[in-house]
């Protein structure tokens, strides 16, 4: 099976007044990884230092645009029709309104259920290493929680 696992970081919970600062996917086929997709928005475009220093790092692995739009039609492009796991938080359904691939979210496949610390939670019962990449825990659990079934 492929699928995409993806995160997104927003300026706002409102996709009509925000911009994409980051989205960070992992395309998977049978828990195997085929490709990787970090974008990010200029630095120019991101309206707060705060979120600025919280993207400030590896900035030489990411492909840079100029708006949204741009990232999310790279991404389109990108995904072809593959399943997207989710992190079924307030906004990352209403950034992803526009693309028509079936969307479900992540926490279905590692019987857990979203909340604020999420990703603490998954770091503790994984046994993984903190990392900047949330996609990439994402991806480290899943293998776990398919080897353990």
């Amino acid at each position: 099976m492929k699928y995409v696992i993806l995160e997104l970081i927003p300026t706002s919970l409102n996709p009509e007044k925000g911009e994409i600062i980051q989205l960070s996917a992992l395309k998977i086929n049978d828990l195997n990884l085929i490709d990787r997709f970090d974008y990010r928005i200029i630095d120019s475009k991101v309206p707060l230092d705060s979120m600025l220093d919280m993207i400030s790092y590896d900035k030489d692995k990411f492909v840079y645009k100029d708006s949204k739009e741009e990232i999310l039609n790279d991404f389109i492009n990108w995904i072809e029709d593959c399943k997207l796991l989710i992190i079924d938080n307030q906004y990352t359904l209403s950034y992803l309104n526009d693309i028509k691939n079936e969307k479900e979210s992540i926490f279905n496949h590692l019987n857990m259920n979203y909340h604020d610390n999420i990703i603490d939670d998954v770091i503790n019962k994984y046994h993984l290493e903190p990392s900047n990449y949330i996609v990439d825990l994402l991806y480290e659990a899943l293998i776990y929680e398919s080897n353990n079934k």
